[in-house]
Protein backbone atom coordinates (compact mmCIF):
# COMPACT_ATOMS: atom_id res chain seq x y z
CA UNK A 1 0.00 0.00 0.00
CA UNK A 2 2.94 2.36 1.26
CA UNK A 3 4.38 1.66 -2.26
CA UNK A 4 1.68 1.76 -4.67
CA UNK A 5 1.32 5.36 -2.12
CA UNK A 6 4.95 6.42 -3.39
CA UNK A 7 4.57 5.14 -6.95
CA UNK A 8 1.22 7.44 -7.36
CA UNK A 9 2.86 10.18 -5.72
CA UNK A 10 5.79 10.15 -7.91
CA UNK A 11 3.90 9.55 -10.86
CA UNK A 12 1.52 12.55 -10.21
CA UNK A 13 4.51 15.19 -9.72
CA UNK A 14 6.56 13.25 -12.89
CA UNK A 15 3.37 14.31 -14.56
CA UNK A 16 2.94 17.67 -12.87
CA UNK A 17 6.59 18.72 -14.02
CA UNK A 18 6.72 17.63 -17.37
CA UNK A 19 7.51 20.98 -18.58
CA UNK A 20 10.06 21.56 -16.19
CA UNK A 21 11.67 18.06 -16.81
CA UNK A 22 11.50 18.45 -20.49
CA UNK A 23 13.05 22.03 -20.06
CA UNK A 24 15.91 20.64 -18.32
CA UNK A 25 16.43 16.50 -19.15
CA UNK A 26 16.00 17.37 -22.64
CA UNK A 27 17.52 20.46 -23.30
CA UNK A 28 20.56 19.30 -21.42
CA UNK A 29 20.68 16.24 -23.10
CA UNK A 30 20.76 17.60 -26.24
CA UNK A 31 23.36 20.40 -25.58
CA UNK A 32 25.83 17.81 -23.72
CA UNK A 33 25.56 15.63 -27.33
CA UNK A 34 27.64 18.45 -28.93
CA UNK A 35 30.94 19.77 -28.01
CA UNK A 36 31.43 20.86 -24.54
CA UNK A 37 32.81 23.83 -24.26
CA UNK A 38 32.67 27.56 -22.84
CA UNK A 39 29.67 28.05 -25.45
CA UNK A 40 28.08 25.12 -24.25
CA UNK A 41 28.72 25.72 -20.33
CA UNK A 42 26.88 29.47 -21.03
CA UNK A 43 23.83 27.75 -22.88
CA UNK A 44 23.97 25.27 -20.01
CA UNK A 45 23.99 28.16 -17.33
CA UNK A 46 20.88 29.80 -19.28
CA UNK A 47 18.85 26.57 -19.29
CA UNK A 48 18.95 27.29 -15.72
CA UNK A 49 18.48 29.93 -14.62
CA UNK A 50 15.30 29.72 -17.12
CA UNK A 51 13.69 27.43 -15.26
CA UNK A 52 14.04 29.57 -11.73
CA UNK A 53 16.87 28.10 -10.33
CA UNK A 54 18.70 31.54 -9.51
CA UNK A 55 21.44 32.86 -10.52
CA UNK A 56 23.44 31.50 -7.28
CA UNK A 57 22.58 27.84 -8.15
CA UNK A 58 22.88 28.48 -11.82
CA UNK A 59 26.37 29.20 -11.05
CA UNK A 60 27.30 27.09 -8.86
CA UNK A 61 26.12 24.08 -11.21
CA UNK A 62 27.42 25.39 -13.96
CA UNK A 63 31.18 25.76 -12.56
CA UNK A 64 30.58 22.10 -10.92
CA UNK A 65 30.04 20.33 -14.42
CA UNK A 66 33.11 23.41 -16.14
CA UNK A 67 35.27 21.53 -12.82
CA UNK A 68 34.11 18.01 -14.02
CA UNK A 69 34.69 18.29 -17.32
CA UNK A 70 38.46 19.88 -17.18
CA UNK A 71 39.13 16.88 -14.52
CA UNK A 72 37.42 14.05 -17.18
CA UNK A 73 36.84 14.72 -20.59
CA UNK A 74 35.55 11.38 -21.48
CA UNK A 75 32.38 12.07 -19.40
CA UNK A 76 29.26 11.86 -21.27
CA UNK A 77 26.23 13.73 -21.39
CA UNK A 78 24.10 11.15 -18.87
CA UNK A 79 27.36 10.99 -16.15
CA UNK A 80 27.71 15.23 -16.27
CA UNK A 81 23.77 15.21 -16.03
CA UNK A 82 23.94 12.58 -12.90
CA UNK A 83 26.24 15.05 -11.17
CA UNK A 84 24.12 17.92 -11.70
CA UNK A 85 20.89 15.67 -10.14
CA UNK A 86 23.21 15.18 -6.88
CA UNK A 87 23.89 18.21 -6.24
CA UNK A 88 20.46 19.69 -6.90
CA UNK A 89 19.01 16.86 -4.23
CA UNK A 90 22.01 17.90 -1.73
CA UNK A 91 20.64 21.26 -1.97
CA UNK A 92 17.22 20.40 -0.57
CA UNK A 93 16.83 19.77 3.06
CA UNK A 94 16.52 16.36 4.50
CA UNK A 95 14.68 17.25 7.51
CA UNK A 96 11.81 19.15 8.89
CA UNK A 97 9.86 18.31 5.87
CA UNK A 98 6.65 16.30 7.86
CA UNK A 99 3.98 17.87 9.22
CA UNK A 100 3.88 18.27 13.18
CA UNK A 101 1.55 15.81 15.12
CA UNK A 102 -0.34 15.84 17.83
CA UNK A 103 -2.65 13.68 20.12
CA UNK A 104 -5.96 14.54 21.84
CA UNK A 105 -3.85 15.11 25.25
CA UNK A 106 -2.36 17.91 24.05
CA UNK A 107 -4.76 19.57 21.82
CA UNK A 108 -5.43 19.98 18.33
CA UNK A 109 -2.84 20.34 15.90
CA UNK A 110 -3.43 23.87 14.80
CA UNK A 111 -2.32 24.65 10.87
CA UNK A 112 -2.23 28.78 9.93
CA UNK A 113 -2.48 28.76 6.19
CA UNK A 114 -1.31 32.38 4.92
CA UNK A 115 -0.38 33.84 1.47
CA UNK A 116 -1.38 36.73 -0.63
CA UNK A 117 -4.29 36.95 -3.33
CA UNK A 118 -5.11 34.28 -6.29
CA UNK A 119 -2.16 32.01 -4.67
CA UNK A 120 -4.15 29.15 -4.69
CA UNK A 121 -4.94 29.71 -0.93
CA UNK A 122 -8.13 28.71 0.19
CA UNK A 123 -8.23 25.41 -2.10
CA UNK A 124 -5.04 24.35 -0.42
CA UNK A 125 -6.95 24.72 3.30
CA UNK A 126 -9.72 22.29 1.52
CA UNK A 127 -6.88 19.91 -0.17
CA UNK A 128 -4.76 20.01 3.17
CA UNK A 129 -8.23 19.08 5.11
CA UNK A 130 -8.96 16.69 2.63
CA UNK A 131 -5.55 14.93 3.02
CA UNK A 132 -6.21 14.74 7.10
CA UNK A 133 -9.48 13.62 6.55
CA UNK A 134 -8.65 10.36 4.84
CA UNK A 135 -5.87 9.58 7.46
CA UNK A 136 -8.53 9.46 9.73
CA UNK A 137 -8.37 12.48 11.48
CA UNK A 138 -10.90 14.46 12.70
CA UNK A 139 -10.52 18.38 11.11
CA UNK A 140 -12.34 21.65 11.76
CA UNK A 141 -11.72 24.18 9.50
CA UNK A 142 -12.10 28.40 10.28
CA UNK A 143 -12.81 31.33 7.87
CA UNK A 144 -10.80 33.92 8.81
CA UNK A 145 -10.49 36.00 6.12
CA UNK A 146 -13.18 38.03 6.98
CA UNK A 147 -12.22 40.90 4.61
CA UNK A 148 -14.10 39.29 2.21
CA UNK A 149 -17.71 37.12 1.87
CA UNK A 150 -16.00 35.87 -0.43
CA UNK A 151 -13.70 34.28 0.73
CA UNK A 152 -16.21 33.04 3.71
CA UNK A 153 -19.07 31.56 1.33
CA UNK A 154 -15.71 29.27 -0.76
CA UNK A 155 -14.30 27.72 2.34
CA UNK A 156 -18.03 27.16 3.40
CA UNK A 157 -18.62 25.33 0.01
CA UNK A 158 -14.95 23.66 0.25
CA UNK A 159 -16.47 22.20 4.21
CA UNK A 160 -19.73 21.03 2.97
CA UNK A 161 -18.48 19.11 0.25
CA UNK A 162 -16.34 17.68 2.37
CA UNK A 163 -18.49 17.37 5.26
CA UNK A 164 -16.00 19.35 7.81
CA UNK A 165 -17.09 21.51 10.72
CA UNK A 166 -16.54 25.20 9.92
CA UNK A 167 -15.82 28.29 12.18
CA UNK A 168 -16.65 32.06 10.51
CA UNK A 169 -17.77 35.22 11.42
CA UNK A 170 -19.52 37.77 9.38
CA UNK A 171 -17.94 40.17 7.17
CA UNK A 172 -15.86 42.46 8.95
CA UNK A 173 -15.16 40.72 11.97
CA UNK A 174 -12.08 40.55 13.79
CA UNK A 175 -10.22 37.32 12.01
CA UNK A 176 -8.19 36.81 15.50
CA UNK A 177 -11.52 36.41 17.31
CA UNK A 178 -12.65 33.53 14.46
CA UNK A 179 -9.27 31.66 14.96
CA UNK A 180 -9.55 32.29 18.70
CA UNK A 181 -13.56 30.42 18.63
CA UNK A 182 -12.35 27.37 16.09
CA UNK A 183 -9.25 26.49 18.32
CA UNK A 184 -11.41 26.58 21.48
CA UNK A 185 -14.65 24.56 19.63
CA UNK A 186 -12.19 22.28 18.60
CA UNK A 187 -10.42 21.79 22.24
CA UNK A 188 -14.24 21.07 22.91
CA UNK A 189 -15.04 18.61 20.31
CA UNK A 190 -11.92 16.96 20.17
CA UNK A 191 -10.81 17.86 16.81
CA UNK A 192 -7.53 16.22 15.78
CA UNK A 193 -6.73 19.20 13.44
CA UNK A 194 -7.74 22.91 12.75
CA UNK A 195 -6.91 24.45 9.86
CA UNK A 196 -7.08 28.80 9.70
CA UNK A 197 -7.85 30.31 6.55
CA UNK A 198 -6.74 33.59 6.55
CA UNK A 199 -6.85 36.80 4.09
CA UNK A 200 -5.08 37.23 1.03
CA UNK A 201 -2.99 40.12 2.24
CA UNK A 202 -0.75 41.92 0.16
CA UNK A 203 2.88 41.27 2.07
CA UNK A 204 3.89 44.97 0.91
CA UNK A 205 0.80 46.08 3.62
CA UNK A 206 2.28 46.41 7.13
CA UNK A 207 -1.00 46.60 8.77
CA UNK A 208 -2.62 43.58 7.63
CA UNK A 209 0.60 41.73 8.25
CA UNK A 210 0.12 42.84 11.78
CA UNK A 211 -3.35 41.64 12.05
CA UNK A 212 -1.22 37.85 10.74
CA UNK A 213 0.51 38.16 13.89
CA UNK A 214 -2.61 39.20 15.92
CA UNK A 215 -4.34 35.72 14.79
CA UNK A 216 -0.77 33.57 15.41
CA UNK A 217 -1.14 35.42 19.41
CA UNK A 218 -4.90 34.02 19.30
CA UNK A 219 -4.45 30.37 18.55
CA UNK A 220 -1.45 30.51 21.24
CA UNK A 221 -3.62 31.69 24.32
CA UNK A 222 -6.18 28.70 23.50
CA UNK A 223 -3.31 26.01 22.99
CA UNK A 224 -0.15 25.81 24.01
CA UNK A 225 2.46 26.36 21.08
CA UNK A 226 -0.15 26.67 18.45
CA UNK A 227 -0.15 27.42 15.55
CA UNK A 228 2.16 24.48 15.44
CA UNK A 229 2.63 25.30 11.90
CA UNK A 230 2.27 27.93 9.51
CA UNK A 231 2.31 27.55 5.88
CA UNK A 232 2.58 29.91 3.41
CA UNK A 233 0.86 29.61 -0.12
CA UNK A 234 3.38 30.09 -3.00
CA UNK A 235 2.51 30.37 -6.83
CA UNK A 236 5.16 28.92 -8.52
CA UNK A 237 4.88 30.82 -11.59
CA UNK A 238 5.87 34.09 -9.87
CA UNK A 239 9.72 33.50 -9.26
CA UNK A 240 11.48 36.07 -7.17
CA UNK A 241 8.23 37.30 -6.56
CA UNK A 242 7.52 33.97 -4.37
CA UNK A 243 10.41 34.66 -2.80
CA UNK A 244 10.39 38.51 -1.48
CA UNK A 245 6.80 37.77 -0.20
CA UNK A 246 8.23 34.43 2.37
CA UNK A 247 10.35 36.83 3.36
CA UNK A 248 8.40 39.87 4.13
CA UNK A 249 5.87 37.12 5.94
CA UNK A 250 8.39 35.33 7.53
CA UNK A 251 9.50 37.89 8.98
CA UNK A 252 5.94 38.78 10.69
CA UNK A 253 5.21 35.40 11.46
CA UNK A 254 7.51 32.59 11.34
CA UNK A 255 6.56 30.35 8.53
CA UNK A 256 7.35 26.55 9.29
CA UNK A 257 6.65 25.56 5.92
CA UNK A 258 5.40 26.20 2.28
CA UNK A 259 3.00 24.86 -0.23
CA UNK A 260 3.68 25.42 -3.79
CA UNK A 261 0.78 25.76 -6.08
CA UNK A 262 0.86 25.91 -10.11
CA UNK A 263 3.53 23.54 -10.38
CA UNK A 264 1.23 22.08 -12.88
CA UNK A 265 0.99 25.43 -15.28
CA UNK A 266 4.64 26.15 -14.97
CA UNK A 267 8.09 25.47 -16.62
CA UNK A 268 9.96 26.70 -13.69
CA UNK A 269 9.83 24.18 -11.02
CA UNK A 270 13.39 25.39 -10.08
CA UNK A 271 11.75 27.58 -8.05
CA UNK A 272 11.56 24.98 -5.57
CA UNK A 273 15.10 24.77 -5.52
CA UNK A 274 16.02 29.10 -5.44
CA UNK A 275 13.83 29.07 -2.14
CA UNK A 276 15.52 26.38 -0.50
CA UNK A 277 19.12 28.08 -0.97
CA UNK A 278 17.93 31.56 -0.20
CA UNK A 279 15.36 31.00 2.79
CA UNK A 280 15.88 27.68 4.60
CA UNK A 281 11.78 27.04 4.31
CA UNK A 282 11.04 23.91 3.82
CA UNK A 283 8.42 22.84 1.14
CA UNK A 284 5.81 21.05 2.33
CA UNK A 285 3.08 20.16 -0.23
CA UNK A 286 3.24 20.81 -4.00
CA UNK A 287 0.05 21.68 -5.54
CA UNK A 288 -0.26 19.39 -8.92
CA UNK A 289 -3.86 20.24 -9.86
CA UNK A 290 -7.00 21.76 -9.69
CA UNK A 291 -8.57 18.76 -7.76
CA UNK A 292 -8.92 18.00 -4.07
CA UNK A 293 -6.80 15.22 -4.17
CA UNK A 294 -3.97 17.97 -5.90
CA UNK A 295 -1.69 17.88 -3.50
CA UNK A 296 1.24 16.14 -2.89
CA UNK A 297 3.75 16.39 0.33
CA UNK A 298 6.89 16.76 -1.35
CA UNK A 299 9.69 13.89 -1.54
CA UNK A 300 13.35 15.61 -2.67
CA UNK A 301 14.36 12.56 -4.40
CA UNK A 302 11.63 12.17 -6.23
CA UNK A 303 11.27 15.80 -7.20
CA UNK A 304 15.03 15.79 -8.55
CA UNK A 305 14.84 12.81 -9.96
CA UNK A 306 11.43 13.97 -11.91
CA UNK A 307 13.09 17.21 -13.25
CA UNK A 308 14.97 15.17 -15.14
CA UNK A 309 12.75 12.36 -16.64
Amino acid sequence: MVLNFLKTSYQNLKSTLSKTGSLLGNKIRTLFKGKIDEETLEKLEKIFYEADLGVKTSLELTQKVRDLYAKNNQLDGEQLLEEIRKDLLRMLPEKHLHMAHKTHTTGPLVILVVGVNGNGKTTSVAKLAKRYQESGKKVLLAAADTFRAAAIEQLETWAGRLQIDLVKGSKGSDPASVAFDAVTAAKSREVDVVIIDTAGRLHTKTPLMQELEKIRRSCHKVSENAPHEVLLVLDATTGQNAIDQAKTFHKFTPITGLILTKLDGSAKGGIVISIQQQLGIPVKFVGVGEGLNDLEPFDAETFVNALFE
